[in-house]
């Protein structure tokens, strides 16, 4: 958990440190003046991207920084998406390495740290980065899915307990909520 919430902290740090600082190119503009004013963006619309962007605006002291404040927006999703990737890979590699269910302390150690490079590499890749400091919907609905993947991965280990589908609807929950980001989640 620690190590989770320690990539969650590289992420965070560095796409704050290099977010855009104004509008940038694409529908950014779009999105950053439609969700400051809780306005209707381009079809399909993306209300529940225009409510946290509306959250978000309201930080900016000034109205120069709502843009700033918008593409942070973006970055703290894309560094919610790295603690829910580096979830995901120590589930993963759980399952392939410890098939009787006891691990050793240099298993333990060697999924952590698989872990640690996987979701920090895929942090600072190119395509990834870029979508983390602009305001566009594609770093949210990223987060949507790699959240729907450790929900599965949670569901699936969880699926024979008396409570296990409480995770399905979970699931159907976070399916519903990412219509109002972007179709990709579904």
């Amino acid at each position: 958990t620690l190590l989770g919430w320690f990539s969650f902290a590289v992420a965070f740090i560095t796409y704050a440190l290099t977010i855009e600082p104004t509008v940038s190119f694409w529908d950014a503009g779009e999105y950053i003046l439609t969700s400051s004013k809780l306005q209707v963006g381009h079809p399909p619309g993306a209300p529940l991207f225009q409510m946290f962007g509306a959250f978000f605006s309201t930080f900016a002291l000034e109205p120069s920084q709502i843009g700033m404040m918008l593409n942070m927006m973006s970055g703290a999703a894309s560094a919610f998406t790295i603690l829910f990737m580096f979830w995901t890979i120590t589930l993963l590699l759980k399952k392939l390495v410890a098939q009787d269910g006891e691990m050793t302390n240099n298993q333990q150690i060697a999924i952590l740290g698989s872990a640690l490079v996987g979701s920090l590499a895929f942090t600072f890749t190119d395509s990834f980065w870029f979508n983390a400091v602009e305001t566009e919907v594609y770093a949210m609905a990223t987060l949507i899915m790699a959240m729907l993947f450790w929900l599965a991965l949670r569901w699936e280990q969880d699926m024979d307990e008396p409570r296990g589908n409480r995770w399905l609807v979970l699931i159907a929950f976070v399916i519903g909520l990412s219509f109002g980001v972007h179709f990709m989640g579904l």
